[in-house]
Parts: structure tokens; sequence; C-alpha cells
């Protein structure tokens, strides 16, 4: 029962952001040292529930795709650019993003949402997923079973990690911000450039 609560709460992390998976997993590595639960179990659990997790946000993802091309979901014309935007960069990126989503707070859900809207194929998804969450696991699980059964400990340095990652975060989505309001204003300033020479 324990192995399957950390492998469901490994899944909601995904489908319920929320959800402090990472602090259950946390509690996993304390479960290790300190009561010698096994090492390559609670890895293998909390690896399939990450697993089982994202695709349920692909396959979220795939199916607002399907509303979105439709016409069904997000019909304003600015909402659809900025979606048009976002997933083009996905089809480019988009595994990177993928392999990188276990080590950003919060936004982990999000990527496959917008995976599966580019349409990336999911075999691909899976499988970059399935690495990042295997090394961010790995990572949680090893420095648990470093620490030992000092869960206070533990639980510091993790949130340390989190503070930093929010903070990284949030110094890219200013940069992104900054970025598309210098880009708006320089399309304005084209646009009104333009009509002042046509009114000419």
């Amino acid at each position: 029962m324990g192995l399957f609560l950390l492998g469901l709460s490994s899944l909601l992390e995904y489908v319920f952001p929320p959800f402090p998976g990472d602090t259950v997993t946390l509690f996993g590595a304390f479960l290790v040292t300190r009561y010698g639960w096994n090492l390559p179990l609670v890895f293998a659990v909390t690896l399939l529930g990450s697993g089982l997790g994202a695709m349920i946000d692909f396959t979220l993802g795939v199916w607002m795709g399907r509303r979105y091309a439709a016409g069904r979901f997000l019909a304003a014309p600015a909402a659809r650019r900025r979606v048009e935007q976002v997933t083009a960069s996905f089809r480019r990126y988009g595994e990177a993003f993928i392999a990188l989503n276990r080590f950003l707070p919060a936004v982990r859900a999000v990527f496959f949402l917008a995976a599966g809207m580019a349409g990336l194929r999911p075999g691909r998804v899976l499988i970059f997923s399935l690495i990042s969450a295997a090394l961010w696991n790995a990572v949680i699980l090893g420095v648990g079973y470093g620490v030992g059964a000092n869960w206070a400990r533990i639980r510091e340095i993790f949130s340390t990690y989190s503070a930093v990652a929010w903070c990284l975060c949030g110094a890219v989505l200013v940069g992104w911000g900054i970025r598309w309001a210098l880009r708006r204003r320089r399309a304005r300033s084209d646009d009104e450039g333009q009509r002042e020479q046509s009114s000419r």
C-alpha cells in the first residue's frame, strides 16, 4: 500500500500540480533510510507514476489540440496567435523541454499539454519524460539516502532548491514578457509608420 501511494503521488503531481509529489518522493527516501524500504522498488514506482501522469497530461493536450484545430477552443485571434507561437516552439524544442520538465517546479504539466497540442510523437514524449523523471528521482532518492534519516535536513535541502528554481522560472517569465512587450511595441511602431507613409 505504501508503494502504491508513492506511485499515485508521483502521478497526481502531473494531473494536479499543487499536489506536493516531490515531498512524497522525499519521504520515500526517508522510509528507505529509516525503515529499510527497498530502494529500487521506491525508485520504480515513483518513475512509473511520473510516466503515467505525464502521458495523461499529453493525452489531454492532444484532445485540446483537436478542439483548437476545429475552432472550438481559444477562438479569439490574439489567443490563437499566442497558441501558434507556443506550439511552434514545442515542435522545434519540445523534446528538450520534456527532458528538463522534472527539474522545473509547477510548470511540468503545462509542458506535456503543449507537447500534445503541438503534435509531438507520444513514444518520444514518453521516453524523454521517463529519462527526466529517472534523473530527478535518482537525485531526490540519492540525496535522501546520503543524508540518512534526518528528515528535517532532507526537506531543507530541497526547499532551498525549490526556491532557487522558482526564482529562475520567474526570471525567465519576466524576460519573455519584456521580449513580447518590445516586439509588440516595435510592431505597433512599424504599423503606424506604414499608415503615415500610405496617407502621404
